[in-house]
């Protein structure tokens, strides 16, 4: 089927508009690890209330990545990849813009009421790199799909740049939710001039073949194994995000810097390597004609650092600062473990795996945290159902349990995954 040629080109209007999708979704995913602390302050919780708070509220929010993940991935594959991109930006533009407005109601807690549009903010938020993803990946042509997902990447992940600055200069964590919901309902009017999918379209007039089957992932054990092991790719990314960055708080403590340590610049900085990296997987990709080799690459770049981060007597805020940057560079791989994750599936199951992929690693996040605060206090609480007494490891020893974890299913999956470089994407899953 034939497409514009300014459709079909690196800065076509799919590809600009996925990068400024990504770059919303990306302000709105972050802020709340930004705003965590002075938010749940200023709702009236100390200290302890609000790193336990906090992480529950992480939690759900993840929940909603994960459940979303499965309806958009969906929808992207019965509906439409363009479907989705509205529907999932509608979802989590007015959850962010209920964000400003939490206080204590009659019905409910202020912390609780905060979950709950977290969890539904999630849910809207899965559907955004996973359609951009799989749309610019189909629309492309397969020497330019590299490139064309790491500028979408690159440019998207600045978001929590701007995130950063946005809680800085306002001065007021409020005002940040009202930002990201305006600045995704604007983001709204630039979709309607962007086409569908032709390998989309194709495929949704062949009646006979089944789309969007979530469950076909699990019922062929060789389809099963290429699912699990894209999503064992992309752990690495989140311990990162989810435990070094986001509690850095906490092992700025542990390491003995005097000074307090910001987790939302920590989370910043991250992201403004990860920005670097995921521009720099494309061409690094492009180089080595290799999916494999460039994610391998940055996996043990971004490995040798957390170590740095966990051992090397870091001691002051501006060297964990600085390697959460280079942590952010390593893990810069995300845009191509999405295409990894897209490219590996028929365009009948692909906006499925592309958007269910990224929100099961976020998903993990669940089972990271419950792991780091068990080991580190030595009650492990098993979803609330029960508790289990493990050895204290403290903050370093905590984080490095899941770091290995989170390494070891990252690198065997990367190096037994098949190769998807230069893969022709116009078939279907039978």
């Amino acid at each position: 089927m034939s497409k514009p040629s300014t459709q079909n080109s690196l800065f076509g209007l799919p590809v600009i508009v996925a990068a400024l999708g990504y770059f919303v979704d990306i302000y709105d995913l972050l802020l709340f690890g930004i705003v965590r602390v002075p938010s749940l302050r200023d709702l009236g919780l100390n200290e302890q209330e609000v790193s336990a708070i906090g992480a529950s509220i992480i939690n759900w929010q993840m929940g909603g990545l994960l459940l979303g993940g499965i309806l958009w991935g969906v929808l992207g594959d019965k509906r439409g990849r363009l479907s989705v991109l509205f529907g999932s930006i509608i979802t989590y533009s007015i959850a962010n813009v209920l964000c400003g407005f939490i206080q204590d109601t009659p019905f409910m807690s202020a912390p609780d009421l905060y979950k709950y549009l977290r969890f539904i903010a999630g849910i809207g938020l899965a559907g955004e790199l996973g359609a951009g993803i799989t749309l610019v990946s189909e629309i492309l042509p397969k020497e330019l799909r590299a490139i064309g997902t790491s500028l979408v990447a690159g440019i998207g992940l600045l978001g929590a740049v701007v995130a950063y600055f946005t809680v800085e200069i306002f001065g007021d964590w409020r005002i940040a939710y009202f930002v990201g919901g305006g600045l995704g309902f604007g983001l709204l009017l630039l979709r309607i001039g962007v086409i569908e999918s032709g390998m989309f379209t194709e495929v949704s007039g062949q009646k006979h073949v089944a789309k969007g089957d979530f469950l076909s992932f699990f019922t062929n054990w060789e389809r099963f194994t290429r699912y699990m092991k894209c999503i064992g790719i992309g752990l690495p990314t989140w311990f990162v995000i989810g435990i070094l960055a986001t509690f850095s708080n906490e092992f700025g403590k542990a390491l003995g810097i005097a000074e307090p340590i910001k987790p939302g610049l920590s989370i910043m900085w991250c992201y403004v390597g990860l920005a670097g990296g995921d521009l720099a997987s494309g061409f690094l990709s492009h180089y080595f004609h290799s999916r494999k080799k460039a994610v391998a690459a940055l996996m043990a770049f971004s490995g040798i650092f957390s170590i740095i981060y966990l051992y090397a007597g870091v001691n002051t805020p501006f060297a964990l600062y600085s390697l959460c940057t280079l942590m952010g560079f390593g893990i810069g791989y995300w845009a191509m473990f999405v295409t990894i994750g897209a490219e590996q599936f028929g365009t009948n199951l692909r906006a499925t795996a592309a958007t269910t992929i990224p929100n099961m690693v976020r998903g993990m996040v669940i089972l990271m945290t419950t792991l780091f605060a068990g080991f580190k206090t030595g009650t492990l609480d098993v979803f609330g159902a029960f508790e289990l007494t493990v050895p204290q490891l403290g903050v370093i020893g905590a984080g490095t349990l899941v770091g290995i974890i989170s390494y070891a299913l990252g690198f065997y999956s990367t190096l037994t995954v098949p190769e998807t470089h230069g893969k022709d994407l116009d078939f279907i899953e039978e």
